[in-house]
């Protein structure tokens, strides 16, 4: 938890790189990730492809779930996708360092909106007792507010279609959702076959 006098740290959106964006602001540090530590992740994720299937073809983000996963992993942290079937007030939230969402975004060029398939990451994060939507198109970041509204705001972003939630906890700590029963552990086989931007 930052101290309360703390700013709090909110990247705006720039290129594609909203997988930068959510990460630096997760962790609360401009510092904490950089363009060229994605690049790097996305070539050794796909060393022998011409176009890169990780990111934009042009090179400007666009990062997918594997890129975000390996970075994280690289940091001591791990991204478990969460079942939107479940209910949201299973996330033992004592448990979790922070969430990242994939939603659907719209693509415009100016005032023109274009007709293309988009998607945006955004953070979620606890920071003094207070849970804030982070996203770097906000101009600002946007108060969720205590547990109750955070589990509110998880379930009605789920029943949004194409809208995906990942958690984010320290190390591989499995802890973080309370069970159901043996069969409701999340399979890393499905976090690793998601291949949405």
């Amino acid at each position: 938890m930052l101290p309360e006098s703390t700013p709090i740290y909110h990247e705006k959106q720039s290129k594609e790189l909203c997988a930068l964006h959510a990460l630096n602001n997760l962790f609360q540090s401009k510092d904490a990730f950089k363009q060229m530590e994605l690049d790097a992740i996305c070539f050794s994720l796909s060393p022998n492809n011409y176009i890169n299937p990780h990111r934009s073809i042009l090179g400007i983000g666009n990062y997918d779930v594997n890129v975000l996963i390996a970075a994280l992993q690289n940091k001591g942290y791990s991204a478990f996708w969460f079942d939107k079937r479940k209910d949201p007030k299973m996330l033992k939230l004592d448990k979790i360092f922070g969430f990242v969402m994939n939603i659907p975004s719209e693509c415009r060029l100016g005032f023109l909106w274009l007709p293309l398939k988009r998607r945006h990451w955004i953070s979620i994060k606890n920071i003094n007792g207070i849970y804030y939507n982070l996203d770097s198109k906000l101009p600002k970041p946007s108060q969720i507010g205590n547990e109750e509204d955070l589990y509110n705001y998880f379930r009605n972003q789920l029943h949004i279609n194409d809208n995906q939630l990942f958690v984010v906890v320290t190390g591989d700590n499995n802890n973080w959702i309370a069970s159901e029963d043996t069969s409701t552990s999340v399979d890393q086989q499905q976090i690793q076959s998601f291949d949405k931007r």
